[in-house]
């Protein structure tokens, strides 16, 4: 099981990627994809053509993580892209699609959210 804080940012990048890319690989891609610092500390999802593959990039104090996941039946959703490569998402969102929830299809109720500094 995974456990994340609240506070995590996390990226998906929405195209699916060749899921052979290892560390620089999908460094790479965070860098020219996502415009982001794979030495963040933030997570980084990546999954295959099929959806049935997904690795998660993260930077753990002195070296990259990648945690890796294959399904024996079913896929993984992102949302549908609306303009860009990437798109942030709640960490209680990266559990959903794990756990085979749609985000699509999730309701959500109002919350506070903090205003963005200007």
């Amino acid at each position: 099981m995974l456990s994340l804080p609240p506070s995590v940012r996390v990226w998906l990048h929405l195209p699916p990627v060749d899921l052979r890319k290892s560390f620089d690989g999908l460094a790479a891609l965070v860098r020219e994809g996502l415009a982001a610092d794979p030495l963040s500390g933030h997570l980084f999802v990546f999954r295959n053509k099929n959806g049935d593959r997904l690795k998660v990039l993260c930077w753990d104090r002195d070296g990259l993580v990648i945690y890796y996941k294959r399904l024996e039946q079913g896929r993984f959703v992102f949302p549908l892209a609306r303009d860009g490569v990437g798109v942030e998402v709640r960490a209680t969102d990266l559990l959903l699609i794990l756990a085979g929830v749609e985000l699509e299809s999730v309701r959500r109720q109002r919350r506070y959210q903090r205003p963005a500094a200007s």
